[in-house]
């Protein structure tokens, strides 16, 4: 009997572990739709079981055209994740990126810092942070772009030599192409004092591929960073297959020979790599080698094709509506004629051109450089956002193609280009959410870098050349993986003289 009973209880649990998976599963699909504390909250249905959907997408390359989409449809909170919300509320948005916040970056950033300790854009460590940046920040402040300024003009005269070229030629021009070839040899200029040669010879050496590469693996792998964790482990013995690994390879290798070369020859130069063995010399024991290498090839990372995105951004359109080109045209002449503008223009110059200022903005505001949501943690204890808690280790966020189209703030016509905007603004509303180099303590170092060379470029350009799209009614192609990626920006170019007067190219 006992021996009976003793296969019976045998045989019901085999019955029970065989079903056991199946009721698991049922329990945790029931507890994401319908108790998970995001239940009540809309988003697509894929997203309430797994970052899965977000990895497609991001993949795929549409998340931000899906993100606004979603918000328009469902409003300013939408669910992305079993845990991850994207928010568009303005009040929240002031709570986790506002000055004091204690929301720290999600574990996606892990993926882009690999092994790196001195890391400014993953480093997911407030304290770190903080005392990193202020280690770094006087080569890229405002106040050292003067300096800086020499380095951008050698490029823009050897993009306008590759133009002139062209023009006499009668081509089509790649503009898109063209600018992030100029972009590159101009982080070249600034870091190094050496540009790529990428401008001279017409191409670039694989570096552009091998940094799309990079976005494209760690925008999916960053939605479950355990993959990330896993390929590393196993590293070893498959070999690197993820084309994040690129973010610490041959890039790394050519930042780190020209480190060793100024180091050898002594930092005899007042480029940005002058000014961090400056901050190294100083201070080698919290700025080792090891970190001095690490913020040169950030900057080529980071300093290249968010710029390039953002000077196409501006240049697409000012040629897709021609009345605010033409008055931008206008504003450029009005000033060459009094006087006020040198061959380049200046950074000091610009800051004195209402329209031109505007206009970059706004194109700025219409295709940010990201893309994706700037995810952060909700810390220890919980915070209640918008009316509803959010548990502790909940992600949360916002993207800036979302909050960037909030109404609210720019008017009925957010979506469409219109610099007179920013002209009108009364309150600096429009600035406090303009997210197109980030928010708070984690804005982007390099912008004031790349807001130089977007400012100096396009209104030289426009003294210089009559451009058009060489066809107005094409659009171009659009991918997101982290950064917004165009292809498309095709025009003719025409030589203009500038008008009377003017000052003397310097």
């Amino acid at each position: 009997m006992d021996k009976y009973l003793d296969q019976e209880s045998i045989d019901s649990l085999h019955k029970a572990l065989k079903y056991a998976p199946v009721i698991l599963l049922a329990s945790w699909l029931v507890y994401q739709r319908y108790l998970s504390p995001f239940a009540g909250l809309p988003g697509p249905y894929w997203a309430t079981l797994s970052r899965t959907w977000l990895a497609y997408h991001s993949c795929k390359g549409d998340l931000h055209t899906i993100m606004m989409q979603w918000h328009e449809k469902y409003g300013r909170v939408i669910r992305i994740g079993p845990s991850d919300v994207s928010i568009s509320d303005l009040a929240s948005i002031k709570t986790i990126y506002g000055a004091g916040s204690k929301f720290r970056k999600s574990d996606w950033y892990s993926v882009w810092q690999g092994r790196r300790k001195f890391d400014l854009f993953p480093e997911r460590d407030e304290a770190v942070h903080g005392a990193q940046r202020r280690l770094v920040s006087r080569p890229y402040a405002m106040s050292a772009l003067k300096e800086l300024e020499p380095y951008v003009d050698n490029a823009i005269r050897v993009f306008f030599n590759k133009l002139d070229t062209m023009e006499r030629e009668k081509q089509v021009i790649d503009m898109g192409n063209w600018v992030q070839l100029y972009a590159f040899d101009t982080i070249g200029e600034v870091t190094f004092s050496k540009r790529f040669g990428f401008m001279d010879a017409g191409t670039d050496d694989g570096a552009f591929q091998q940094i799309q590469d990079a976005l494209i693996s760690a925008a999916w792998i960053g939605q479950m960073p355990w993959l990330y964790r896993l390929h590393e482990y196993l590293s070893p013995i498959i070999g690197p297959r993820l084309g994040i690994a690129s973010r610490h390879g041959s890039l790394r290798q050519f930042a780190a020979r020209e480190v060793a070369a100024r180091q050898d020859r002594g930092s005899d130069r007042p480029d940005i790599l002058g000014k961090l063995f400056a901050v190294h010399d100083e201070k080698p024991d919290e700025f080792d080698y090891e970190a001095l290498v690490s913020m040169a090839s950030s900057n080529i990372m980071a300093g290249s094709d968010s710029t390039a995105i953002s000077i196409r951004a501006i240049i697409y359109y000012m040629l897709k509506n021609p009345d605010s080109k033409r008055k931008l045209v206008e504003e450029v002449d009005e000033f060459w004629r009094q006087g006020k503008l040198s061959d380049p223009v200046t950074l000091a110059e610009t800051e004195k051109m209402p329209y031109l200022q505007a206009s970059m903005y706004e194109a700025l505001r219409l295709h940010p450089a990201v893309g994706m949501t700037l995810p952060r943690v909700v810390p220890k204890g919980g915070h209640e956002i918008d009316g509803r808690y959010y548990p502790a280790g909940s992600v949360v966020g916002v993207n800036p193609w979302v909050v960037h189209r909030i109404k609210e703030v720019y008017g009925q016509d957010a979506n469409v280009f219109r610099p007179e905007r920013w002209m009108k603004e009364e309150n600096g509303e429009m600035h406090r959410f303009f997210f197109a180099f980030g928010s708070g303590a984690r804005m982007c170092i390099g912008r004031n870098i790349s807001w130089m060379e977007m400012s100096k470029l396009i209104p030289t350009l426009l003294l210089h050349f009559d451009i058009e799209l060489a066809d107005p009614n094409a659009s171009w192609e659009e991918k997101c993986h982290w950064f917004v990626l165009q292809k498309g920006l095709h025009v003719r170019l025409r030589r203009r003289a500038p008008p009377d007067a003017g000052v003397s190219e310097k």
